[in-house]
């Protein structure tokens, strides 16, 4: 038995579940998380790191080495000196020192709406089988047109394979090539060959379940005739030179992934780790290194492109995927073997366990956060930031290696020190920021990230009063990617979905929702889903909040929601495309509803 103090160690030893009923962890977790953390019973040490805010007294003098390369003395106090990452000598010790402004940007009286989107779903009759980049740039400008200020788009995070969920990640900090719209790239009307794989990839349009092997495989062909012809563009260098090692290694981790599989746990023993020197040599010498960095680099330009005109907010992951390009790269900070997931709730009574591992508290602070300011800072690119359940900054559910997600308990993480960095970037990008606070959260953590001028997430499912009570900082919505649409709620669709699927949902909850839904907005009991939808958006526009965000299923009639928590091959999760084409959506009086509902 481990030694070591679970308390120490973050590790709690049971947790009130939502219905406030305290729950003992399994002393086989808590030994579990224990190994893991590589725990001692000296307890973690002391990190070479700093955070301050301007003004803090650190109580030692010394220099300061600026990030620019500048120089500048303090007595103890942090006086003048710049918000960013610096090196402190102080007492002969060097520590990276953090100077933050403590709270995010965001501007006063903003108030926005716009769509909160799954990107794969918007397909054009451009489209080869899946929305794309240049599907996004379209919607932007007629969303503007509508008078949107915001789309929130789905991760777009780089995938292994032909993963369908835009929440496993290989990277949480390069993006997915498969969003590239290959007729908009720079000398792609001067490529032969490209006529008939873009003839295949309109006609998978033709199905509404998205084929993202067919996809791939399209698109890897026609990306590289496309990057054969590219000539020298010194943008690409600037890009490469800016990004640095951490874009040559996931070049590399590409690479070695076609040559010897997907498990890199596996790979020949010179490729396990980063470091070593015959992962750079792949870098420098294998040629499809050279294209998987300049397909990030298209993916960066389209994307800022598709957003220079709105506050394009992006969606960080909670997890990433166990054998995928960050949990290798970060290694030594990830807590290999563990999965993430959520107690017992409201709509999940069995709990759950996503399969997505995360970092080690204790060893990210010792690496002085370095993984998570890239991690951020790379998703930071918009006009704002949701980041998917954003209690994981104060503690994460871990599930301990092949155990059901009842056997799990919380681990807490310096919360303090990452809302700080949050803070910090948030303020470099001038992107506002919004936290994902549903399901069981514990008391305080909402106050605190309104101090930190950190949206909330409102949803009009799990709210009971009146949307006019909801808080003016946040981001308020009627539901999202993982919960019923309207129509699937109205029509009772959703819970016979969810029985099908063999699946055994709260039933009471779901028709308590649709009561409250029918009486906050007028509704008759059998009103028809537009009329119903129409309403819950004019209620939801009563909401002070800052940003409104609507669904194009919502619009649509659609009765699926996009993922069914619980489920793998039952349904096609993050699959299915939107009933019609963008050019379509556009014509369709049931967006221009919404949009003169929220039109505020």
């Amino acid at each position: 038995m481990n030694a070591a103090d679970p308390r120490s160690w973050g590790i709690e030893e049971g947790y009130h579940d939502y219905q406030g009923v305290w729950r003992d962890a399994p002393r086989a977790s808590i030994e579990a998380f224990l190994d893991v953390m590589g725990a001692s019973a000296e307890g973690p040490e002391e990190p070479n790191v700093l955070i301050v805010h301007p003004g803090d007294d650190i109580g030692i003098a010394g220099e300061i080495i600026l990030e620019d390369g500048g120089r500048t003395a303090i007595e103890g106090v942090v006086r003048d000196v710049p918000l960013g990452y610096h090196t402190f000598y102080g007492r002969s010790r060097e520590t990276r020192l953090i100077v933050s402004p403590g709270a995010g940007y965001l501007q006063g009286g903003m108030r926005k709406w716009g769509w909160a989107l799954q990107l794969y779903a918007l397909r054009s009759s451009r489209s080869w089988g899946i929305g794309d980049l240049s599907d996004l740039a379209e919607c932007t400008r007629w969303a503007i047109s509508q008078g949107a200020g915001t789309l929130l788009v789905n991760p777009l995070h780089a995938a292994a394979g032909d993963q369908a969920s835009p929440y496993f990640p290989t990277s949480r900090c390069y993006r997915n090539p498969i969003y590239l719209s290959i007729d908009d790239l720079t000398g792609a009307a001067e490529v032969e060959g490209l006529a008939e794989l873009r003839a295949q990839g309109r006609a998978l349009n033709s199905d509404r379940r998205i084929d993202r092997a067919a996809v791939n495989r399209l698109k890897s062909e026609a990306l590289r005739l496309v990057y054969e012809r590219a000539g020298r563009d010194p943008a690409f260098d600037d890009y490469v030179r800016s990004e640095g090692e951490l874009l040559e290694s996931f070049a590399a981790f590409e690479v070695l992934r076609d040559l010897h599989g997907t498990d890199w746990t596996k790979w020949p023993g010179e490729y396990r780790r980063p470091d070593r020197g015959a992962v750079g040599a792949v870098c420098k010498e294998h040629p499809d290194a050279r294209f998987q960095m300049w397909l990030q680099y298209r993916l960066d330009r389209s994307l800022t492109e598709a957003g220079a005109s709105v506050d394009l907010v992006q969606d960080l992951a909670v997890g990433i995927d166990p054998l995928g390009f960050d949990a290798w790269y970060w290694q030594d900070q990830v807590a290999q073997g563990i999965s993430v997931g959520a107690p017992p709730d409201e709509f999940n009574t069995a709990g759950q366990s996503w399969g997505v591992t995360t970092f080690d508290p204790w060893a990210l602070r010792a690496a002085a956060y370095e993984p998570f300011v890239r991690t951020i800072r790379a998703n930071l690119t918009g006009g704002g930031l949701r980041i998917d359940h954003v209690m994981g900054l104060f503690r994460l559910f871990w599930v301990p290696p092949g155990a059901d997600a009842s056997e799990g308990t919380y681990v807490r993480y310096p919360a303090h020190d990452l809302l700080d960095i949050v803070a910090l970037e948030s303020h470099r990008a001038e992107a506002f920021v919004v936290g994902e606070d549903l399901g069981t959260i514990e008391d305080g953590v909402r106050e605190e990230l309104a101090h930190r001028r950190f949206l909330s997430y409102k949803v009009l499912w799990f709210e009971p009063g009146d949307p006019s009570g909801y808080p003016t900082t946040a981001l308020a919505t009627v539901t999202n990617h993982d919960l019923p649409t309207i129509p699937g709620m109205w029509t009772g669709a959703d819970l016979e979905a969810q029985r099908a699927a063999g699946l055994h949902p709260n039933e009471g909850s779901e028709h308590a929702i649709r009561g409250r839904l029918r009486d906050m907005a007028g509704a008759a009991d059998d009103a028809p889903v537009e009329e119903v939808v129409e309403r819950a958006y004019r209620l939801l526009a009563r909401a002070p909040s800052m940003i409104l965000t609507a669904t194009f299923e919502d619009a649509l009639g659609v009765e699926e929601r996009p993922n069914q928590p619980g489920t793998t091959d039952e349904r096609p999760n993050w699959s299915l495309a939107l009933p019609l084409p963008l050019e379509a959506i556009e014509e369709h009086d049931g967006p221009q509803r919404i949009a003169e509902a929220l039109g505020r």
